[in-house]
């Protein structure tokens, strides 16, 4: 395939995703509700602050008032119906053939909507996590308890947060092709993003850990997220969640790809 011709499947599936009703919806109304959340959030630590204990200021953390477990549940379910409705809408409407007559190696298709859905997603991760921190920071600024970006371990934080929408979306597109179908594949999405990995804790046995280990939102709610991280060998380490990270999305991407080549549309 020459550049000009993946540049052009590239456009396509960028006309695509946001001919969807679902993508401004969940892109510009679930971005300005995060960081509205986070807003409400940091406005309640100011408040509350003047109240707070000696050992709660110690142990207060703005970067959780910023960027909450909501908010990335908002976020992780977001992206991943994004993803998910981003290729079952295809199969609904039956345009997924002709996407495939005008272009029958199905690998560079699957490409191209990867790479749009990844792109797109992560630019609004990225947006979200820099804008749930600015107006954080901005807030607790009044309390002299913000943070910078120089700190330690608030780019990590912050890389995190952005990673968590490209990571969801992608995991939807899989779950997307595997079921083809729009409520099922959302439902999946919601279960094995969020509603399952809610439920995790580190316990004695260190097997069920490490498996815990490799799901995105507990990886980011036990390491990558946090800034000062626990001393605790059964809890996931920032290499191993890193790597988790980048498995999720690539072994979506396997799946989508086999399933697109072996199924009949």
């Amino acid at each position: 395939m020459t550049g000009g011709r993946f540049r052009d499947l590239l456009a396509a599936e960028w006309i695509k995703l946001w001919s969807l009703r679902s993508t401004s919806w969940l892109v510009g109304l679930g971005t300005l509700a995060i960081v509205a959340f986070a807003l409400q959030n940091s406005l309640d630590a100011y408040n509350g602050w003047p109240g707070f204990t000696a050992m709660e200021k110690a142990r207060f953390n703005p970067l959780t008032e910023a960027f909450s477990g909501l908010s990335a549940s908002m976020l992780m379910i977001g992206a991943g119906s994004l993803g998910a409705l981003t290729i079952v809408g295809e199969y609904a409407t039956g345009l997924i053939r002709t996407t495939l007559v005008a272009v029958p190696a199905r690998h560079r298709v699957v490409a191209a909507k990867l790479t749009v859905v990844a792109t797109v997603t992560l630019a609004t991760g990225t947006l979200v996590s820099l804008g749930t921190f600015g107006v954080n920071q901005a807030v607790l600024s009044g309390r002299g308890v913000a943070v910078s970006l120089g700190d330690p371990a608030v780019l990590r934080v912050l890389a995190a947060n952005a990673l968590l929408a490209p990571v969801s979306a992608l995991t939807g597109l899989g779950i997307g092709a595997l079921l083809r179908h729009t409520a099922a594949a959302i439902v999946a999405v919601c279960a094995a993003l969020v509603i399952v990995p809610t439920f995790f804790q580190p316990n004695v046995h260190q097997w069920l850990n490490d498996l815990y280990a490799l799901v995105p939102l507990y990886i980011w709610r036990t390491c990558l997220g946090l800034p000062q991280l626990r001393d605790d060998p059964a809890l996931p380490t920032v290499a191993g969640s890193w790597a988790a990270f980048a498995l999720w999305p690539l072994a979506a991407a396997v799946v989508t790809l086999i399933v697109v080549r072996r199924r009949d549309v």
